[in-house]
């Protein structure tokens, strides 16, 4: 299948707040994370929002008012713009696109057992929009597909219309970070739009055009791809600094500094070079993974993809065998404490978490583990069961604990009174599994601090090869 219209880059194109922006009528099928974030904030703006699901019970839980994750201030957006008459939720999918304009589709796509983007969803969807089509339609996918995507979208809609209308399918991939998705959406760094029809380009502008952001204007198979280079790029920055911070273990030196040193180059900049026990979430797992089954499916080796992942799935196993060390050669009949069980901080969410994945190492490993997250203990415990003492206060989970795991950097954890940790500590080691402890903090109270990548003390130099001198005269 050929591109849907030749290419059109237009990067760095302010849309003026002065253009107007009348309210449209807007349904997002999918009332997940994406999904809400989307229409939430599409309803701020002034349209009047739908969103779909057919999950009933989901629908039902947010008509009272019930999220199904957390998100700083969405609960309270949602509510504001619920009561304004802006923003409601049904399970009609089909009554929901019929009575809208723009459907925005917002569904998953999770990895499949081949590692595979499966869009499955994506398919029902299609046939669903199909099925209700009633006049011309704008549908846009802000779920995150493979390229091509939205072209067999289209095809899925021809083949299953009963009535024939226009309807134009635009790629805008979504760059929500969980924790800051509502400011992410409200104050963009740019606007992907991936169309060939310039009704749909010029909708589009004027939907967004309250936000006053940059636009990149492409056709559809560039805009699927920008979204999976992005998150690739941002995985490939993350695994390349745990591979640093290895390398800085065994040399004797700390990557902290590294990180500061290498980032004042404009080129390489300070985002995203943190070294920890590894990224997780819904996004760059899978997206990744699918990007790299994307290259295999047309014979291309995507070898440093391979390589991203590959690092990030050794750094748990790392940082279990650190903590093995540290503790004397076993963890077996041990208790560990882990603080943070969310994927990263300001949010609910648990998908392939680093600490659950550390958690079930450390059960298999024959250890007792107690657990604190502020807000993420449910969806843990939905994963775990019973084999984990979750615990409501942190200091609580640290209690008789022989070592202390900190899995996750909110911000509570940061100021963590050492003095206090010691005296309820059986043991004494503190795993620094994000760096965010001041290490002479730890070391003062008597506890022995483990970071990523931070050696205390350096390493015993290298033999000189044969023959060499100590000095060089010239």
């Amino acid at each position: 299948m050929k591109p849907n219209g030749s290419q059109r880059l237009a990067a760095l194109e302010p849309m003026s707040l002065q253009q107007s922006n009348r309210p449209r009528r807007v349904a997002v099928v999918g009332a997940g994370y994406v999904g809400l974030v989307t229409g939430a904030c599409l309803a701020e703006l002034g349209n009047f929002v739908v969103c779909l699901d057919t999950d009933a019970r989901k629908i039902a839980a947010l008509l009272r008012g019930e999220l199904p994750f957390y998100e700083p201030n969405l609960h309270e957006m949602i509510a504001g713009n619920h009561h304004a008459g802006r923003l409601t939720f049904s399970e009609d999918v089909e009554g929901g696109v019929r009575e809208s304009g723009i459907v925005f589709v917002a569904v998953g796509t999770p990895k499949d057992h081949d590692d595979n983007a499966d869009l499955s969803a994506i398919w029902n969807t299609a046939a669903t929009i199909a099925r209700g089509l009633t006049g011309p339609k704008i549908i846009v996918l802000k779920s995150t597909v493979p390229v091509e995507t939205s072209e067999m979208f289209s095809a899925v809609i021809g083949e299953n219309a009963v009535n024939p209308h226009q309807v134009d399918v635009v790629s805008n991939p979504e760059f929500l970070r969980e924790g800051s998705a509502i400011a992410d959406f409200m104050h963009p760094d740019r606007i992907v739009i991936g169309t060939s029809s310039p009704q749909a380009e010029a909708t589009m502008r004027d939907l967004y055009a309250p936000l006053d952001a940059p636009f990149v204007i492409t056709d559809v198979r560039t805009s699927e791809m920008i979204k999976y280079a992005a998150n690739a790029f941002l995985a490939t920055k993350i695994s390349f600094m745990n591979e640093i911070a290895n390398i800085c273990e065994l040399v004797g030196v700390d990557v902290k500094a590294v990180a500061k040193g290498i980032g004042f180059d404009r080129r390489i900049g300070t985002h995203n070079m943190s070294p920890g026990i590894g990224y997780g979430g819904s996004c760059f797992p899978k997206d990744l993974r699918a990007l790299e089954k994307t290259a295999q499916g047309r014979t291309y080796d995507a070898a440093l993809l391979r390589s991203v992942d590959a690092v990030n799935r050794a750094q748990v196993p790392r940082a279990l065998a650190r903590l093995q060390d540290a503790l004397g050669g076993s963890i077996e009949g041990k208790t560990v404490c882990v603080l943070g069980l969310a994927f990263k901080p300001n949010t609910s969410d648990v998908r392939d978490a680093p600490a659950l994945h550390l958690i079930d190492s450390l059960l298999r490993s024959g250890a007792t583990v107690t657990a604190h997250d502020p807000i993420a203990i449910d969806g843990a415990r939905a994963k775990t069961g019973a084999d984990v003492r979750y615990c409501s206060q942190m200091y609580e989970a640290i209690n008789g604990c022989d070592a202390l795991v900190l899995a996750t950097e909110w911000d509570e954890y940061a100021g963590l009174n050492f003095r206090m940790v010691r005296k309820l500590m059986r043991g004494n080691v503190v795993f620094d599994g994000r760096n965010i402890f001041d290490a002479d903090e730890v070391v003062k109270e008597g506890l022995r601090y483990v970071g990523v990548g931070r050696a205390k003390e350096p390493a015993t130099p290298s033999r000189p090869p044969q023959g060499a001198r100590d000095t060089v005269s010239v």
